[in-house]
Formats: C-alpha cells, sequence, structure tokens
C-alpha cells in the first residue's frame, strides 16, 4: 500500500517557498465557478481578477494572505523568484480580504514560458500590521523572509495552482 504523499511536497512548494508545516484553518480559494485543489491547473484568462477566499477562525485573529509565483520569470531559471502577485494584511478570521488590507494590488498570473506554480499562503499574525508592511518590490519576494520580520511564523494554510501561457486564439 502507497503511503500519502503531500501535494505541497510534491510541487515543491514546501522548500521552495515554505517550510513544513501543519495547517491549522481551512482556506477555500476558487475563481469563479472553479475550486482551486493544490497542483489544478488555471488559465490565466480565468485567474484575471482576484479570486474569492474564505478563511475560518475566530474574527478576534488577523491573518495575512500572501500569493506568489516561485518560477518567475521561467521555472528553469527563476532569477525573480519569488514573483508578488497579492498581499492582503489585517484579515479578520471567518471572512474574506475584502475585510482585510491590500497592501499590494492583486495581479493576475502571466506565465511567459513553461507552467507557473502560484502559492497562496495564509498565516496568523500575533498584532495588527501596520500598512506600511508592503514591499518596496514585486521582483525578488521572499515569504519566509517576510514573516520572519513580521512575527507570522509558519504558514495557517497554504494552496498552490499551475498556469501556463494560453494560445492568443484560446484565450476567452
Amino acid at each position: 500500500m502507497a503511503g500519502y504523499v503531500d501535494p505541497l511536497v510534491v510541487g515543491r512548494v514546501i522548500g521552495d517557498v515554505v517550510d513544513l508545516f501543519v495547517p491549522t484553518i481551512n482556506m477555500t480559494v476558487s475563481f469563479g465557478s472553479k475550486h482551486v485543489n493544490n497542483g489544478c491547473d488555471i488559465k490565466p484568462s480565468m485567474a484575471a481578477n482576484p479570486p474569492s477566499v474564505y478563511i475560518s477562525g475566530q474574527q478576534s485573529d488577523l491573518y495575512t494572505l500572501v500569493m506568489t509565483d516561485p518560477d518567475a520569470p521561467s521555472p528553469s531559471d527563476p532569477t525573480m523568484r519569488e514573483w508578488l502577485h497579492w498581499m492582503v494584511i489585517n484579515m479578520p478570521g471567518g471572512t474574506d480580504p475584502s475585510r482585510g488590507e491590500e497592501a499590494v494590488p492583486y495581479m493576475g498570473p502571466a506565465p511567459r514560458v513553461g507552467i507557473h506554480r502560484y502559492v497562496l499562503v495564509l498565516f496568523r499574525q500575533k498584532s495588527r500590521l501596520p500598512g506600511v508592511a508592503s514591499p518596496a518590490t514585486r521582483a525578488n519576494f521572499n515569504t519566509r523572509w517576510f514573516a520572519a520580520q513580521h512575527d507570522l511564523s509558519f504558514p495557517v494554510a497554504t494552496v498552490f495552482f499551475n498556469s501556463q501561457k494560453e494560445p492568443a486564439n484560446r484565450r476567452r
């Protein structure tokens, strides 16, 4: 009988973006009617607008949501690892990103070469983060470093999807 292997390990999210952790919060993510499961494929055109995200937890707890692409500009040469696509801070538990503060505006997937992973990581905050928590640049963002700088510790939930450039005649 084969053992269970975490898709975050198989997809190299654990290692490339975050360290091994135990999820403690439920997070659901969807683009329209497409629910995001680890490793699923989402077309860039489907992800042009921010996803619907809902997290469990207590409303008295605050969370930070980070979305990055660890494969920028290409999976074989990720010299801009990680590219920051979205950040919402001070999001109360039991809600969605609209109840938090958008520190970095959403930027949909735009892979030029290869299949890219887009990782959404949720951290529990120990206290309210100041609005200046947003990084100066999207390129070479480091999720681990950001978490350490803002005393966020380990993630409480993570999900990732894959996306690749769509042929011009297939875009909707």
